[in-house]
């Protein structure tokens, strides 16, 4: 697909009856200069939401106090304003190319939220996946003048923000095709989810760096290891919850988590109830696979 240069914004006007989603723009760049720099605390035109996906070459993305090398089908997924920023590397020898879109969190913010709990800031995707495919699509009708009203726009990011939590969903089904490394990874997670895993001793164990245990995980399962290994303990926890009589904190304590508030926080983040409350559920509040959600 060929999509054109550049960068192209939205202003529709505001439909009082229907609730819409908004994109505020797309486009497809190619960065050579290391003036390209942008930080989100500075920027005055949110809330947004910026999905930015490398074709070709590389970036950094900074975040808190993290940093990340941004390479070729990696994407940054991040919420204007914020504490980050991303830039192009003074040192770097070759363009970065990327699409990127930016839409309001109207709508759309609890789908959004929960893939970058599971795929983490700077997920990898492969670039035949439908998330990445319909960015490409959606920048290459913005470049074309397709997209013509507030509806179409509104089905895009809707359709959009979608595709990325059924990504989940299908690397996840797919295990059998998981390169053999990342299953023994990801048996590794199952079987010592009760005691702390660092990252470092899951590389030694699959015999990867670190850098590429991360990659070849977050590209396979659709998530990185420490969200794996918390979707694990969860499920487990929601077995113990409806199951036993035993307290949060000794729940907390047998599924590998140092405090009860901690566990409560990680549970509210991926089921959106707290223990108490999935607990107490009535009979139509069964629990379920969390992997199939």
């Amino acid at each position: 697909m060929d999509i054109p240069k550049g960068t192209y914004g939205f202003r529709f006007a505001e439909d009082q009856e229907l609730q819409l989603c908004v994109l505020f723009a797309a486009g497809y760049d190619s960065i050579t200069t290391s003036s390209y720099r942008w930080d989100g605390l500075e920027r005055t035109d949110g809330p947004l939401l910026l999905f930015q996906y490398t074709l070709s070459g590389e970036g950094v993305y900074e975040s808190g106090n993290r940093a990340y090398r941004v390479t070729s089908g990696q994407a940054i997924l991040a919420e204007i304003p914020g504490n980050h920023r991303y830039y192009y590397p003074a040192a770097s020898k070759e363009p970065w190319e990327f699409i990127f879109l930016l839409f309001r969190p109207n709508l759309i913010l609890p789908h959004w939220r929960r893939f970058l709990r599971e795929a983490g800031e700077v997920p990898f995707l492969p670039i035949d996946s439908a998330p990445v495919r319909l960015s490409r699509m959606i920048v290459a009708d913005a470049g074309a003048g397709r997209i013509s009203d507030p509806l179409i726009a509104s089905s895009c990011v809707y359709q959009f923000v979608t595709e990325l939590a059924r990504v989940q969903v299908a690397t996840l089904r797919d295990r059998e095709n998981w390169p053999q490394n990342v299953r023994r990874a990801a048996e590794f997670i199952e079987l010592n989810y009760s005691r702390m895993i660092s990252i470092d001793q899951l590389s030694e164990h699959v015999s990867l760096s670190k850098y590429h245990l991360i990659r070849r995980f977050s590209a396979s399962t659709g998530m990185t290891p420490v969200a794996y290994l918390t979707r694990v303990r969860i499920e487990k926890a929601m077995e113990l919850l409806r199951g036993t009589e035993l307290s949060i904190e000794a729940i907390a304590e047998r599924i590998g988590y140092s405090s009860g508030s901690y566990f409560i926080k990680a549970f509210r983040n991926l089921t959106g109830l707290t223990p108490g409350e999935f607990r107490s559920g009535d009979d139509s509040l069964s629990y379920r696979k969390l992997f199939f959600d």
